[in-house]
């Protein structure tokens, strides 16, 4: 069990604790297993597990119900999109920024409104997120995770699995920014997305300093927070320049305004 203390993390007055919900982890295996920078292709690559009790899989090509069954209800997910935005705000404001909408069942951006990254009113510490996203045509966004309101970009406090048309964005060249990533740090073992404008299932799987990011089934990075060689990698980074960048043990979920249409849906979360 994984309980937030006050020392973890400095978050507004605003913000509440998620609740710590005991629960069983449906992954291909426990955190046991960390990749590193650089990893060969494949070397990370692991099979999803058969769907099961309380499982987060699903086709992503299924209808977005958005609505957990009764299985997943008794494992302790929480949806944290059911249609409507209740539950998220703009980062570092108490409303949701115009640019970002529900619209025939998903939580989308849509450019050219008043935008900005938006974060969830809950924070967590230990967790399993699933969703689904696409994103248009040289399109690029991100999710947040742990992100703190320290500083005045998310990106700066917290991790980002990178969302991303690696076809059509120059990020996709560079393995270290391209879609799944650990953004600017740890690649994707492979490339697992599809193409622009299918839905694309991804989980992100954070207990304690170890971190898990899967696509549509294949777990493609897996790497440890707070060790020396991802001390070493941050310092070579952009990050290398906010000292607080990756430290907080618990924060809010964030999708990132990148100036892009990106959609998202499903995104449930179990605490453990």
């Amino acid at each position: 069990m994984s309980l937030v203390s006050n020392a973890s993390v400095v978050a507004p007055p605003r913000a509440r604790l998620a609740g710590v919900v005991p629960v069983v982890l449906v992954c291909a295996g426990a955190l046991a297993g960390c990749g590193q920078a650089g990893a060969t292709p494949n070397e990370n690559a692991v099979a999803e597990a058969p769907a099961g009790r309380g499982s987060a899989q699903g086709s992503a090509q299924d209808p977005p119900a958005n609505r957990l069954t009764p299985e997943e209800e008794a494992d302790g997910w929480k949806l944290l999109f059911d249609g409507s935005l209740d539950g998220w705000r703009g980062y570092r404001r108490d409303d949701v920024p115009a640019g970002w909408q529900s619209r025939d069942g998903a939580l989308m951006f849509m450019p050219g409104n008043r935008g900005g990254t938006i974060i969830t009113v809950d924070q967590f510490a230990d967790f399993e997120l699933a969703l689904e996203w696409k994103v248009s045509e040289g399109g690029n966004s991100g999710v947040f995770y742990r992100a703190t309101e320290d500083e005045i970009r998310p990106y700066w406090t917290g991790p980002e699995m990178q969302v991303l048309d690696n076809a059509g964005h120059r990020d996709g060249a560079t393995p270290e920014t391209s879609a799944g990533s650990n953004y600017a740090l740890h690649a994707p073992s492979e490339d697992v997305t599809r193409p622009v404008g299918e839905w694309n299932r991804a989980r992100i799987v954070v207990r304690g300093a170890q971190v898990e990011h899967w696509m549509n089934g294949v777990r493609i990075v897996a790497y440890e927070l707070w060790t020396d060689e991802w001390r070493a990698l941050v310092e070579r980074s952009k990050f290398g320049e906010w000292p607080g960048y990756g430290m907080a043990s618990a924060g809010h979920i964030g999708l990132q305004d990148h100036g892009d249409p990106v959609w998202f849906r499903n995104i449930k979360i179990r605490t453990f």
